[in-house]
Formats: structure tokens, sequence, C-alpha cells
């Protein structure tokens, strides 16, 4: 499981998949702030690890043979006050060059590693050509 990620550097997840793919469909398991070795990066940075969960997605979606056109909808949970979600959002914001597609940000308790302080879910789908 999860063998195409780890070659494309992701760390190994033994208990779940990163991705499945039905039709033109990829079903993500929520993106953390890994990185290959599977240890969390930029401990009280939310903004950092904004990134690297984005950059962990993008590397998703390419094993997968889609690309961040194709993200319809951005769930991103910060742990943290207002500044850490604002910051977290900057990220995304720069991620997607202004164009961020339809998302939701919240603030959250606790995530499900000591350290995380953001995950990154998104819903995907390829375009049809009319859509386009």
């Amino acid at each position: 499981m999860n063998e195409a990620e780890v070659r494309a550097g992701l760390p190994a997840t033994p208990q779940y998949q990163y991705a499945q793919q039905i039709g033109d469909q990829l079903f993500v398991a929520g993106q953390v702030p890994n990185d290959a070795l599977g240890q969390i990066v930029a401990h009280g940075d939310s903004q950092a690890q904004a990134t690297q969960c984005l950059l962990n997605l993008r590397t998703v979606l390419a094993v997968h043979g889609f690309n961040t056109t194709d993200i319809r909808r951005l769930v991103v949970y910060v742990v943290g006050e207002q500044a850490a979600l604002s910051a977290a959002w900057a990220a995304v914001a720069e991620f997607f060059s202004g164009r961020v597609p339809p998302a939701t940000l919240i603030g959250v308790a606790r995530l499900g590693y000591d350290g995380q302080l953001v995950e990154i879910d998104a819903t995907v789908l390829k375009a049809s050509q009319s859509d386009v």
C-alpha cells in the first residue's frame, strides 16, 4: 500500500492509504506536515506546516495523474488562535498564487500527531474537456 507515494518521497503510512482513485475523482487522505521520514516539520509554525501539507498534497496528486487545478475544494484545519489560522491561510493563498479553490478554514483543538498544527483535506476531480 502507498508504494507509489513512498517512491515519490512521501513517508510510509502502513495503516492507511494516501489516496484512492475512482473514475475521475481522487479521494485523498488529509495531508499532514510530514517530511519524507515521517517527521512533523516546523514545530510551532502553522504557515510552514501548511506549506508542507500542500507540497505533500501536490505529490499525491501527481502520483495519481492529477494536478492542483483538479482540486475542487480544500478544508484547512489549524490548531491555535486567529494568528495561526491567518498564517496557515497565507501559505494557502501563496501556494495557489491568490487563486484558491473553494475552501474552508477551521480552527480545531488538536490534530493527530504531536506538534501537528495543520492538516489539509481536498476534494479532487479531473475536469472534463467541456469544463476547461
